[in-house]
């Protein structure tokens, strides 16, 4: 059990693997509230830059000096037991606490935390939410996976009683959060290496929804996530989805242009609002859907909604826009899931370029393993596959699975060893009018940068 007061009195808090997406949140968060902070990590990258613009000192490489002086050490799951840096912390004198169980205290200190829980979408809900929570003069503190501009980070501090956080379902980790409000996107098969069957994966959602205290918000047209919350008794339980039998839904979709979609947010047949929305597919209209019903539930009424959503353009990774060359367009997506990839394929076709290219980094040997003809069938939907290596994370390839086994059940497609050949391959074989995604949840944006050299090169 974590000590609720494990915070008070700690004057220098250290960061082992600062840089990483669920990290570099709550680092934003404590740093606002005026704690000193340090951070270290392996690698160079975006966030370890933000990081030192906050005017926080980071540590390139790990070592056991690093904590000197800290009173308080966080840690990531992905740091193995092995790392000098952890092993110092737990022989040293100073409090040591792994990532979720930190995420997970912070929420507690908040009245009004809004929890956004599934297999897809999170980043983009929780997102949608802050921003129009944000606008609507709600001064919300936030943990967000990617960065949402408005906000310059993908954490902040605010001083209400309000919290969004989204709410990851890997190892667990969301059953150590505070919902006083939950929004449950959808559940499929995801991370089978550590809840190996749907069921087992229903099931824990079920326990997140018994842990939320006042209203849950679930997607009344996913079966999975319904019978997630069918046991719950004596909480608020509000639908939405695309039909019309849930308690809201979309209606009147019109599609005005590539990146922008209107539609009518309804209740009981009756129009609430014309909300206008500036992020492709139809996937994205049923997220703005959830962020508009947990915005009400914070407070902000229905005529509020559209000016907090009209500016948001999407979060970082997430159909994300890097730039225009040669009139080839490069986007970034974290999809990294079937399912994922599949309705981002979708989406980009829907905006008729010449061609749609996915540049595809396959994340851990368990999933690509277990999901090897499902990612074949999305990716298939592209006019151009290219695929890197498979990024293993923190497994070892006991599965003997390569992103060559993956290219061999998708005709015409392409995979290479590094990221420059990559990068070289497409930019000696993209045209004008071609739309190019990088897509992945590890670092395949990196092939996007290195893309945009060669092209303007």
């Amino acid at each position: 059990m974590i000590n609720k007061d494990i915070l008070t009195g700690k004057k220098h808090i250290h960061f082992i693997g600062i840089g990483g997406s669920g990290m570099y949140p709550l680092a934003q968060i404590l740093h606002s509230k005026g704690f000193y902070l340090t951070g270290s990590d392996n690698n160079e990258s975006d966030t370890l830059a933000a990081v030192r613009k906050m005017g926080i000192p980071v540590f390139l490489g790990h070592d056991e000096s690093n904590i000197d002086g800290a009173d308080l050490i966080v840690y990531t799951a992905a740091i193995m037991a092995d790392n000098v840096e952890l092993i110092a912390a737990k022989a040293s004198s100073a409090d040591v606490i792994e990532r979720s169980d930190l995420l997970g205290l912070i929420t507690s200190y908040y009245d009004n935390t809004v929890c956004i829980a599934g297999t897809h979408g999170k980043t983009t809900v929780s997102a949608m939410l802050t921003q129009i929570l944000l606008e609507s003069g709600v001064d919300t503190s936030a943990v967000i996976g990617g960065k949402l501009p408005l906000i310059g980070g993908n954490g902040r501090h605010g001083k209400s009683d309000t919290m969004v956080c989204e709410a990851c379902e890997f190892v667990d980790t969301f059953l150590k959060l505070h919902p006083d409000i939950s929004v449950i996107l959808n559940i499929d098969e995801d991370h089978l290496d550590y809840f190996k069957t749907l069921d087992n994966i229903i099931k824990s959602f079920e326990k997140f929804s018994d842990l939320t205290t006042n209203t849950i918000i679930v997607n009344g047209d996913d079966d999975n996530s319904m019978r997630a919350v069918a046991n719950q008794k004596g909480k608020k339980i509000i639908t939405f989805g695309l039909s019309e039998d849930n308690d809201y839904y979309a209606d009147n979709i019109e599609h005005i242009t590539g990146m922008q979609t209107d539609y009518s947010l309804m209740s009981g047949g009756k129009e609430l609002t014309r909300i206008s929305i500036h992020v492709p597919g139809d996937h994205n209209v049923l997220n703005s859907v959830a962020a508009c019903v947990a915005a009400m539930e914070c407070g902000i009424a229905a005529d509020k909604l559209a000016k907090g959503i009209e500016g948001f353009k999407g979060a970082g990774r997430r159909f994300e826009l890097l730039k225009v060359v040669n009139g080839i367009t490069i986007v970034d997506d974290y999809a990294h899931h079937p399912l994922e990839l599949a309705v981002t394929l979708e989406a980009a076709k829907n905006l008729h370029y010449n061609r749609v290219w996915a540049i595809f980094q396959p994340f851990t040997y368990s999933r690509t393993a277990a999901l090897l003809d499902d990612f074949a069938q999305s990716l298939k939907i592209a006019d151009r596959v290219v695929l890197t290596e498979i990024m293993g994370s923190r497994e070892k390839n006991t599965y003997n699975i390569y992103s060559s086994d993956l290219a061999k059940k998708i005709p015409d497609s392409e995979w290479f060893s590094t990221f420059d050949e990559v990068a070289s391959y497409v930019a000696d074989n993209a045209s004008e009018g071609d739309l190019i995604i990088t897509l992945g949840c590890g670092d395949v944006y990196k092939v996007a940068k290195i893309l945009i050299d060669k092209l303007e090169g």
